[in-house]
């Protein structure tokens, strides 16, 4: 089974790796390009990079080595925050600092759909059930948008304005976590629309970091949580039934902010990126870096793993 990891960087670069030997098996070089490389995915069919660049998102073509994207999509204003693929790969999903949410149809690589949400956009993520969208924004707020209704059908300020970096909903759509820029984890139970229950019930909130927090990520197995930092340590928390969070292990290596993570399929590995430069493959039962990634030049802030079924 084919693993894709990939990371993005300020020096422009995005870079494919052999996830056990380490070594970096293509570049994307983009000679000559400017934009910074914000954020990464890969389509569930393991054919296609989404990469956010600035305020376009290119997307490139797995099995190929042509640094030459298959097409890029623009309408985005500002910086490009978020990049997901919806769970068919016919569609994209962005968020940007320009304070829209756009939904793209891969096919025609037309804007399918444009949400306003006023401040600039932090993060979105795709609930697993394929039919609404949850974003975090700079104002401090997180909303739930129905893709079928075109709307914004819920909306959670759990810190005031205080600016929500990162949300993360559990595979199974059992619950929501979000991180603020102090640190902060808030986290909500999800009930189904049909019960007398809210929606989104808060369950509880921990003080994560001291310093700013950059990614918030629950694991496949929905049995951990993973918070990035700029403290330069990412932290694991164990998540019991009733949603009381315990610190695990906290993942000490890197010399600098950490900014993003993503955890293998198994749920037994984890990747992350930093400011070192460099990208670590960290085994979650004894807490250890088992592999580093050194090649980039500048900052490694996003990456991407995918070794599940494609």
């Amino acid at each position: 089974m084919s693993v894709i990891l990939v990371t993005g960087s300020y020096d422009h670069e995005i870079r494919f790796w052999e996830a056990w030997s380490g070594i970096c098996s293509r570049t994307i070089a983009r000679s000559g390009e400017s934009g910074q490389v914000n954020r990464l995915a890969i389509s569930p069919d393991k054919r296609l990079l989404a990469a956010a660049i600035h305020k376009k998102v290119y997307i490139y073509e797995i099995a190929s080595n042509s640094s030459t994207p298959l097409t890029c999509l623009d309408a985005h204003t500002n910086n490009v925050t978020s990049v997901s693929f919806h769970s068919e790969g016919k569609w994209l999903v962005t968020g940007s600092e320009d304070g829209t949410i756009r939904i793209w149809d891969l096919r025609s690589t037309q804007v399918h759909r444009t949400y306003d949400n006023g401040a600039p956009v932090n993060d979105v993520c795709v609930h697993p059930n394929q039919g609404e969208l949850i974003s975090c924004d700079q104002a401090g707020c997180i909303k739930q948008w129905d893709l079928s209704e075109n709307l914004c059908s819920h909306e959670l300020t759990p810190a005031g304005d205080v600016p929500i970096r990162s949300v993360s909903l559990a595979s199974d759509g059992s619950c929501l976590v979000a991180g603020n820029n102090k640190g902060k984890c808030y986290v909500w139970k999800i009930n189904e629309e049909k019960s007398e229950l809210p929606r989104y019930q808060a369950v509880t909130k921990f003080s994560a970091h001291k310093k700013y927090l950059t990614r918030v990520l629950l694991s496949p197995d929905v049995k951990y949580l993973a918070t990035c930092s700029a403290d330069t340590t990412v932290k694991i928390w164990s998540i019991s039934q009733n949603y009381e969070f315990k610190q695990e292990k906290v993942l000490q290596g890197h010399q600098r902010w950490v900014w993003d993570c993503a955890f293998s399929a198994d749920s037994a590995y984890l990747v992350t990126a930093s400011s070192d430069h460099t990208a670590r493959l960290w085994e979650m039962a004894s807490g250890e870096t088992v592999r580093q990634y050194n090649g980039h030049h500048k900052a490694a802030v996003c990456c991407a793993l995918h070794d599940g079924a494609g």
